[in-house]
């Protein structure tokens, strides 16, 4: 879940220039959206994946749209109210469960799978395939004249523009695909927990992903391993230094932001473009030395 909801935010981001702080809360369309498809039609589960993308892409469209002319904090601003008033709007509708939220049960695995084939590990290879996927499709996009033009109008829009690049329509659509796999993650985050909920995307949840795409260095798409390991890793870490340090519930519950907080000071001052962008630096810097 964490490969996709950071890639989305490092496509957005990273290649095109747009700061976003309410990816949590498009994680939660895309959330809702697959749940209400399997309850309400009974879709398959690849269907209700796929409805998760398209309304949460269409959502981006129209939140992108409405924020193609703001930068900056202001861009930050509005998508940071759309994460806090979200939950508020769910807790309103009877449709969306309310603050109870709605079961998203995708079913046993197929049977030609096996009778020793678990839940777990069909959560497992269904998300696998959906990272897998993901990086693939955005390894290719990026390379691909839309790429291309979002790198253009994150260096100089201005320029862009010179060159007959729409800016406005550029950004709408970069966030438009940013949505598509942010509703996706959403999705697979509901499957893991098998319900939606507002609690299960919180505020928190933004800063988190934001915190993961810096770690995994903000204009690098291969290294958003690293930012998800780092975002599963650290509270397990964090729980077992508790256990030797002094086992207490402070201590625990402080501990894991504690830590994502130092080694992103770490991060930022020393590898402030990512471990595997700094990585291929050097080894550039090291062939050239060589040559010389």
């Amino acid at each position: 879940m964490f490969v996709v909801a950071i890639s989305s935010l490092i496509l957005l981001t990273g290649y095109s220039g747009q700061v976003s702080l309410g990816h949590g809360a498009i994680m939660a369309i895309g959330a809702y959206a697959a749940a209400l498809a399997r309850i309400h039609w009974g879709l398959p589960v690849w269907l209700c994946f796929s409805a998760a993308v398209v309304v949460a892409a269409f959502a981006g469209a129209v939140l992108g749209t409405a924020a193609a002319r703001l930068s900056g904090p202001y861009l930050a601003g509005t998508t940071l109210a759309l994460a806090v008033g979200l939950p508020s709007i769910a807790n309103q509708f009877h449709v969306l469960g309310g603050e109870q939220g709605l079961l998203f049960d995708i079913g046993q695995p197929p049977s030609w799978l096996g009778a020793d084939f678990t839940s777990y590990k069909w959560y497992f290879w269904i998300g696998s395939s959906a990272c897998l996927i993901t990086l693939w499709w955005l390894q290719n996009i990026l390379r691909s004249r839309y790429g291309r033009t979002w790198r253009a109008v994150r260096g100089n829009e201005v320029a862009a523009q010179l060159c007959g690049i729409h800016a406005g329509k550029s950004k709408t659509l970069a966030f438009s695909v940013s949505s598509g796999l942010a509703g996706l993650a959403g999705a697979l985050l509901a499957m893991t927990i098998s319900t939606v909920s507002p609690s299960a995307f919180p505020l928190s949840l933004s800063f988190t992903l934001l915190t993961g795409a810096v770690l995994s260095g903000i204009t690098t798409l291969p290294g958003v391993i690293i930012g998800a390991v780092t975002l599963v890793a650290t509270p397990e870490i964090a729980d077992a230094i508790s256990q030797r340090m002094a086992n207490s519930e402070s201590v625990t519950t402080n501990l894991p932001g504690l830590l994502v907080s130092a080694l992103l000071i770490l991060v930022v001052l020393f590898v402030p473009n990512g471990p595997v962008e700094q990585m291929r630096m050097f080894r550039v810097k090291a062939r050239s030395h060589t040559k010389n």
